[in-house]
């Protein structure tokens, strides 16, 4: 048995699970979210606890099982508490401001760069310069923060880019004139 997948998952008061046949919908404050399982997949709400189980005992569905699990525990917990990602953004200039749905950053280029915001996903920004990325989503906020982190990733002479909060960069020397 997979370690993870034979963990059940605790379903919290405020959150409601649908299974039909493969297709998985879980509803809670934060929003909904729908999943498909894989085909050597099952899964059974009883009661308050949520099981994963495995059609056979290869390595793939063994593997299956663990992710299965996993989704869907991190759908439960998004749409209870939700997921957030903080990036910084540092260099002279440099700088984030939203307008409607589309975040626009000034990031040393000659053009802003406009990335629009997907539904479900909510970007805040403090000081012209830390991005707070939310949404129910594990997956999805992940994707925007990498996407946006993408634009102009942290150099290691200056150290300007954009960065995740608490992520060290590891700085070089510059060439030295002899």
């Amino acid at each position: 048995m997979s370690r993870i997948g034979k963990q059940p998952i605790a379903i919290p008061a405020k959150v409601k699970v649908e299974v039909k046949g493969q297709k998985v919908s879980v509803e809670g404050p934060k929003g909904k979210l729908n999943w498909e399982l894989p085909r050597r997949t099952s899964l059974k709400v009883e009661g308050d606890k949520i099981t994963v189980s495995r059609v056979g005992d290869d390595a793939q569905s063994k593997s299956l099982h663990g992710l299965s699990r996993a989704v869907v525990n991190n759908m439960v917990k998004g749409v209870t508490d939700g997921f957030v990602k903080k990036l910084e953004i540092q260099g002279v200039g440099f700088k984030a401001a939203i307008t409607g749905k589309v975040v626009n950053l000034s990031l040393g280029y000659s053009h802003p760069i406009n990335y629009t915001i997907p539904d479900q996903i909510k970007v805040t920004v403090e000081e012209n310069t830390k991005l707070t990325i939310e949404g129910p989503d594990k997956m999805l906020v992940g994707k925007v923060a990498s996407e946006i982190r993408h634009f102009y990733p942290p150099e290691p002479y200056k150290g300007k880019g954009v960065r995740y909060v608490g992520e060290h960069v590891q700085r070089k020397e510059g060439k030295t004139v002899q």
